[in-house]
C-alpha cells in the first residue's frame, strides 16, 4: 500500500472533534518529543483522517471516543482496516466500561487514555506505543525475510535473527569436543 519501509520519522495521528484539544495535544507532543523526528497530524473530522491514513503510514493513532459524526470505536475499526499494524489508542472523558470493553475486543486498542490526562503519562504512552510499533515492524520484516529465504519463522528463530542483526556473531558459538565454549578463533 505504501512505498518501501524507510522509517525516517515517526508520524502520529490525533483525531478529536475538539480542535482546541487537538492543538493542545500537538503542542505537548511537539515540545516533549522535540528532536525525535516526530510529525503530529491532527484532524477534527474522522472521515478526513481516514482519507489521510490511506495516503501515509502512521506509527500511532489516537482517537476521541465520543465524536458527533463517528464514534472512536467505529473510526478505529475503519483505521485498522487501512493500517492494521498501527497501535490504536482511545482518548475519552467517558468512563463507560462497556465502551472500553468494546474498544478492546472489537478494535484491539493499545491503551485507553482518560480526559483530563497527565502530560507525562500521555507522552510516555505515546512513546511506548511508538516502540511497540517499531518492534512489531522489525518482527514483520524479520518474518518476511525468513519466509523469503525459507528459514524457520518460529518465535525463537525470529528472536535469534533479531539478536544477530543487533550484534553480529552473538548467536554463533564454537564448541569444543568436551562441550566447553571456545573463546576467540582458536580451535585449541
Amino acid at each position: 500500500m505504501f512505498g518501501p519501509l524507510e522509517v525516517v520519522m515517526k508520524r502520529l495521528l490525533l483525531v478529536d472533534d475538539e480542535i482546541n484539544l487537538l492543538h493542545a495535544l500537538k503542542r505537548l507532543l511537539n515540545r516533549s518529543l522535540q528532536g525525535k523526528d516526530v510529525v503530529v497530524e491532527i484532524f477534527d473530522d474522522p472521515e478526513a483522517a481516514l482519507q489521510r491514513a490511506g495516503q501515509v503510514p502512521f506509527d500511532v493513532v489516537v482517537s476521541d471516543y465520543r465524536m458527533p459524526t463517528m464514534d472512536g470505536v467505529t473510526f478505529l475499526r475503519c483505521f485498522r482496516g487501512i493500517q492494521p499494524d498501527t497501535p490504536r489508542l482511545i482518548l475519552s472523558a467517558a468512563t463507560d466500561f462497556e465502551a472500553l470493553v468494546t474498544a478492546v475486543n472489537e478494535v484491539g486498542i493499545y491503551r485507553y487514555l482518560s480526559k483530563p490526562w497527565s502530560d507525562e503519562d500521555f507522552v510516555a504512552t505515546i512513546e511506548a506505543a511508538c516502540r511497540e510499533y517499531e518492534r512489531h515492524m522489525e518482527e514483520h520484516l524479520l518474518a518476511e525475510g525468513a519466509r523469503r529465504s525459507g528459514v524457520d519463522a518460529s518465535a525463537e528463530a525470529l528472536e535469534k535473527l533479531r539478536i544477530e542483526a543487533e550484534e553480529p556473531g552473538i548467536t554463533h558459538v564454537n564448541w569444543a569436543p568436551d562441550g566447553s565454549v571456545i573463546l576467540g578463533d582458536s580451535q585449541n
